[in-house]
């Protein structure tokens, strides 16, 4: 299972700010990290060198971030745990162990259909860190890789934090997470320098607090998916939250006019076929956000709602239908005001 980037409009959120205000009255720092783009932008904008200062954190903080999780990174600690066999305790940053606990909650919560351990399927597919394919891999190869997902099979120890595989090809791929743990990360040096008006954004993985000045609202885009176009669906005030997307119109191959998308089900190894388009899930914390639309996006149209529903998860469906679409919103959505 892995998201793909930037379902959120990325380019919305300044769209929208150019249209409602100066364009000298927001700040906005930039920059690439996760094989992706970052941007913050700040109201108002702060002396040059308080915002040099925080580029430099920035940076700084986000270097630190690919060095733990990253999978294109052969030396962070996620991929040396990863490339040990070793099913004995292995020391990891809390953060790491942290976000493995965290989405081993979320996979009990959806049968197993959310799986950060699906990397070796993931890579098998073409939508991992091994390179694309445009053809499916054979029943043995997917048979073979099945055999070293599950997230059960990785325990977690919060003190000291380690990490212990009890099959030893066992991956951990945290890229359904760990962009929003990035932007929970930077807002939290954000508020640390007392900056009350902000919206933080990594690829596409959204979160934002006050406003952009006179009361108005940071509004950002759920996108239409449609892979040939860049059009708005929906449009949020997002308000103090975070929000993120996932969908299946960005990442994929078409093989005999049948599509295969980066979503994978862990239970059979095959991408997903499902109407559900997109998800877009908000959330107080951006990692919340972004791992839970990614596990609605692999449960479909019909569980995904009513997972919704009884979780009280804030959440838009878009859901293929006929040559157009139709939108769900959860309960929790409609009351929240935002659309």
């Amino acid at each position: 299972m892995r998201r793909a980037a930037a379902l959120v409009l990325v380019c919305v959120a300044a769209l929208v700010a150019a249209c409602e205000r100066p364009a000298d009255s927001v700040a906005e720092l930039h920059g690439r990290t996760m094989g992706t783009t970052y941007s913050v932008k700040v109201y108002p904008p702060p002396p040059a060198d308080i915002a040099h200062r925080l580029q430099r954190r920035i940076a700084q903080r986000l270097d630190e971030i690919n060095r733990q999780m990253s999978t294109y990174q052969p030396d962070s600690d996620l991929m040396r745990f990863n490339h040990n066999p070793s099913t004995e305790w292995q020391v990891v940053p809390a953060a790491v162990a942290h976000l493995v606990s965290q989405a081993a909650a979320i996979s009990a919560a959806t049968d197993g259909m959310y799986d950060v351990t699906a990397g070796p399927l993931v890579n098998l597919w073409g939508f991992g860190n091994r390179g694309r394919r445009e053809t499916p891999p054979a029943e043995e190869e997917i048979a073979s890789a099945l055999s070293r997902v599950g997230y059960h099979l990785v325990e977690v120890r919060d003190s000291p934090p380690a990490l212990r595989k009890h099959v030893g090809g066992v991956e951990i791929d945290l890229s359904s997470i760990a962009k929003g743990w990035a932007v929970d990360e930077l807002a939290r040096l954000l508020d640390a320098e007392q900056l009350a008006n902000y919206l933080v954004e990594i690829g596409g993985e959204l979160r934002t607090r006050g406003s952009k000045g006179d009361d108005v609202p940071w509004r950002v885009a759920v996108e239409r998916p449609v892979a040939a176009v860049r059009e708005v669906q929906h449009l949020v005030a997002l308000g103090d939250a975070a929000m993120a997307t996932s969908g299946d119109y960005r990442n994929y191959f078409d093989v005999d006019g049948k599509r295969f998308a980066h979503t994978i089900d862990p239970h059979t190894g095959q991408p997903v076929h499902h109407a559900l388009a997109s998800v877009s899930v908000i959330a107080e914390r951006c990692a919340d956000a972004d791992a839970w639309a990614t596990a609605l996006m692999a449960l479909g149209e019909q569980r995904a709602p009513a997972t919704a529903e009884r979780l009280g998860l804030d959440a838009l469906f878009i859901v293929r239908d006929g040559d157009g679409f139709r939108e769900i919103e959860s309960s929790a959505w409609r009351a929240s005001g935002r659309g």
